[in-house]
């Protein structure tokens, strides 16, 4: 299989198919090629897509290697399924065996073929155990090694094994039946998982070899690492001059050159007097180095010229680019094919220069040719695309991702934007503004408004999504920009991904000049929010109820809804930083713990029912009992969550699996069940869309208040406690000194990002099924003992720590549960 575009391996994979990029030296296609033919296998069919004359005109007929090549030629991708059903006529005869042609192994496919044979199997996968299965689709199999179930691409929240897909399968010809012709299916995605459910033989096969899915920067180094470490039964071209130093046809190497291998020098090269090559270096084919030269874990490709006194650490250069005197380029970073680097040019860590560009003499290369952060796994973090102004989020920036993220939609589409009060989010709203007419789209500009209203205009307008800034909470220093789908929802991970792929290849649509979009500035936006609210919400008894609350905006965009909201609504109001103020910033904890305390206060000495607490963007909601207490948001949830259980019996709540187990109690006590999901916003969000759902909330001060909208909305979950209050006519104290104590203790375990897929089996494997223990995979591994306690164990996913929550009947059994897993954790 040799039709995949390597898009992650850009500008590697500008102009060449991502089978054809080289390991020391050679072709990948070409090591699994020969794999092939030491196995006894010298038939081969070649599917092909993106650049397939360039397969085949590299391998032809299969002469050269004493195989037959022929090809299947895709004229649009067909999936790995697809592909291979593609294949077909070639295919009939007898079993057959899939590997890609992309993946660098070495595993015993004798073995694997007989393993196919003696279990009687339909299809046969070839597993093998990662220490980071994210990118992988796990497999679990039984101790037969039949297997139980697959789950493609999982999240960290859904990683419970380290077991994973290599993508190398035998099978019998009759597997070809399932798979329909001409669309695009794949096997671990579509059809494998079916044969399972049917209760066909698809069988796991454990391989000890070694597997490197060459599938982004990080790994064709490591690739390359692995072949000079002889961690891989692969042949290196040459001669062995020297313990790991090996050296290629007619290569010339001055003898007052330094090499200190494992490295490899290709055919034709020549490494003049006083150039070093140091460890795990590789040349490819007539590649100059000049004197002076140092290179460190850099690969360089065919026709390359490096300049005397250069300086090149884990780099990666391609064909025919000149790196010229002096230059220094730096850990990670990709120069793409007949680049030119001049003089003294530093290209810092981690940037990609496209093909066919140059970079002027004395230029430093940072974050102005592609960017992306150093150590960053993904662009989007757990609060959109987040960083500090004006060094990691800058008007460049902002501009390249609001022009990918047009480019995603279509032209003539409309956009909403809004951002918190915040001079930042000011000037880089401009630039998103820009962006987004430069690419065809209209913008709605709603200026300052609070999430909740920006949510409401893309959901109730035509509106094909939106782009909110707002500064990151508790931190003035750094912004975030959260970007909405049609719904009004934060992107899904495949939009996500979508998105990423854009910025990343920089391939932004403008717009001719009769399509420049329009800027409207609707008007009545904050009116047709209050409105719908007041007309979805039920508010019987509030008017009557003659209550009095205490509101603090916060100093933010809140404070442009509630007086007109809370006029509509008749209750007497005592607002705190009722106004919108670009000086007053997110504030630190211990500032929000006096803003607290002075809100309570004014609770308390008012007689006001209670007090509320916006975030600066309308979000969120801190809440204080009519004593001035602050209800933590723990409590909190309880509370409201015992207020809405009591007027809707029968109903379902959501939550996520974090949230402590007296919310079940709560909910059984009305007659109502909790149905559990993943701690992301947007898997909260969508099951409050479902029917029945009556509330959800996250345990962080966010509720939503499905029958107006399924999303976090503070305000509208203000008005909801309000109601509930002035019907009930009871206390928030009381409420919540009815409601049973929580023991529920958090802790974050450092944890290496190369073993986290192990932790997550270990934890798996160290739960006894004897003992009556469940184990739920809602998010990460959540252990459900008999008396209900419970441990959670969850990977971040985009730090190298393990977070661990426990619950118990009281703190001290919370403690002892909480050590005794922290100890699987961090076992080695």
């Amino acid at each position: 299989m040799a039709g995949g575009e390597g898009t992650r391996l850009r500008p590697l994979t500008a102009n060449l198919p991502k089978p054809l990029l080289p390991v020391v030296n050679r072709p990948i296609m070409e090591h699994v090629l020969r794999l092939l033919k030491r196995h006894g296998f010298d038939e081969t069919v070649v599917t092909v897509q993106f650049l397939a004359s360039m397969i085949r005109t590299y391998f032809g007929s299969g002469d050269e290697l004493g195989m037959h090549l022929s090809y299947a030629t895709e004229t649009t991708p067909l999936g790995t399924a697809g592909s291979v059903k593609n294949a077909e006529d070639a295919l009939r005869d007898e079993a057959f065996l899939v590997i890609s042609g992309d993946a660098l192994t070495d595993i015993d496919l004798t073995d694997l073929v007989a393993f196919h044979r003696r279990q009687g199997a339909l299809v046969t996968v070839a597993l093998k155990s990662v220490p980071d299965p994210l990118e992988f689709g796990i497999v679990i199999t039984g101790e037969d090694g039949r297997i139980q179930r697959f789950l493609e691409k999982p999240t960290w929240g859904q990683v419970f094994s380290d077991t994973v897909n290599t993508g190398i399968y035998v099978m019998e010809p009759e597997v070809l039946a399932q798979v329909p012709p001409g669309e695009a299916v794949d096997w671990s995605g579509d059809i494998f998982p079916r044969l399972v459910e049917a209760g066909a033989p698809v069988y796991g096969y454990v391989a000890s070899g070694y597997w490197e899915d060459v599938g982004t920067i990080a790994s064709f180094q490591r690739a390359q690492a692995d072949v000079l470490n002889r961690q891989v039964d692969v042949e290196i071209g040459g001669f062995e001059v020297s313990p790991g130093v090996w050296i290629g046809e007619d290569a010339e190497v001055h003898p007052e050159a330094i090499l200190k291998g494992p490295l490899v020098v290709g055919d034709y090269s020549k490494v003049e007097a006083g150039a070093e090559l140091r460890e795990f270096s590789v040349l490819g084919s007539n590649v100059l180095v000049k004197s002076g030269a140092f290179l460190h874990r850099a690969i360089v490709q065919d026709n390359a010229l490096i300049g005397p006194q250069t300086n090149l650490r884990g780099c990666v250069i391609g064909k025919s680019t000149d790196v010229l005197r002096a230059a220094r380029i730096e850990e990670g970073a990709v120069v793409g094919d007949e680049c030119v680097v001049r003089e003294e040019a530093f290209v810092s860590h981690d940037v990609k220069v496209y093909p066919f560009k140059t970079i002027e003499a004395g230029a430093v290369v940072n974050t102005s040719v592609i960017w992306e952060s150093r150590g960053q796994r993904t662009l989007f973090g757990p609060r959109g695309v987040s960083g500090l102004v004006n060094a990691e989020i800058t008007p460049e920036l902002v501009v390249r991702l609001a022009g990918a993220y047009a480019t995603t939609l279509k032209k003539g589409a409309t956009v909403t934007t809004a951002r918190d009060g915040s001079r930042a989010a000011r000037a880089l709203k401009r630039a998103v503004i820009s962006a987004l007419t430069a690419g065809a789209i209209n913008v709605r500009d709603l200026e300052v408004a609070p999430m909740p209203v920006t949510r409401f205009d893309v959901r109730s307008s035509n509106a094909a999504g939106g782009i909110m800034l707002r500064t990151t909470p508790g931190d003035p220093e750094r912004i975030d920009i959260i970007f909405l789908d049609a719904d009004g929802d934060d992107l899904s991970p495949v939009a996500q991904r979508k998105l990423d792929r854009v910025f990343s290849r920089q391939e932004f649509r403008r717009a001719f000049p009769g399509e420049i979009g329009d800027l409207r500035f609707p008007a009545r936006t904050m009116d047709l929010y209050i409105q719908d609210l007041l007309d979805r919400v039920d508010t019987a008894g509030v008017a009557e109820a003659d209550l009095k609350i205490v509101v603090d905006s916060s100093g933010g965009s809140a404070s442009l809804v509630l007086p007109t909201l809370l006029g509509r609504l008749g209750v007497d109001v005592l607002t705190v930083n009722g106004r919108v103020d670009e000086t007053i910033p997110p504030r630190s904890a211990l500032e929000d713990l006096r803003a607290t305390d002075r809100l309570g206060a004014l609770v308390a000495s008012s007689g006001a029912a209670f007090g509320v607490r916006f975030d600066h963007v309308g979000e969120r909601v801190t809440i204080v009992d009519e004593r001035g207490d602050l209800i933590d948001d723990d409590r909190a949830l309880l509370v409201f969550l015992d207020l809405v259980a009591a007027e809707n019996p029968g109903a379902e709540v959501a939550l996520p699996v974090t949230i402590t187990r007296v919310a079940d109690q709560v909910t059984r006590f009305h007659g109502l069940t909790v149905r559990r999901t993943s701690l992301s916003a947007a898997a909260l969000t969508g099951v409050a869309r479902d029917d029945g759902i009556v509330f959800a909330a996250d345990g962080r001060g966010g509720f939503i208040v499905p029958e107006f909208a399924p999303a976090i909305d503070g305000i509208a979950a203000f008005v909801k406690l309000l109601a509930l209050v002035a019907r009930t006519r009871l206390t928030l104290s009381t409420i919540d000194a009815r409601i049973p104590s929580v023991a529920i203790l958090r802790r974050s375990v450092p944890t290496p990002w190369a073993v986290k897929g192990t932790v997550m089996r270990r934890v798996v494997e160290s739960v006894d099924p004897d003992t009556g223990y469940v184990i739920d995979t809602t998010d990460g591994v959540r252990i459900v003992g008999p008396d209900g306690s419970w441990i959670l164990v969850l990977p971040d996913p985009s730090e190298a720590v393990t977070h661990l929550w426990s619950e118990g009947a009281d703190i001290e059994e919370a403690h002892v549960l909480l050590r005794r897993w922290v100890e699987v954790v961090e076992a080695r």
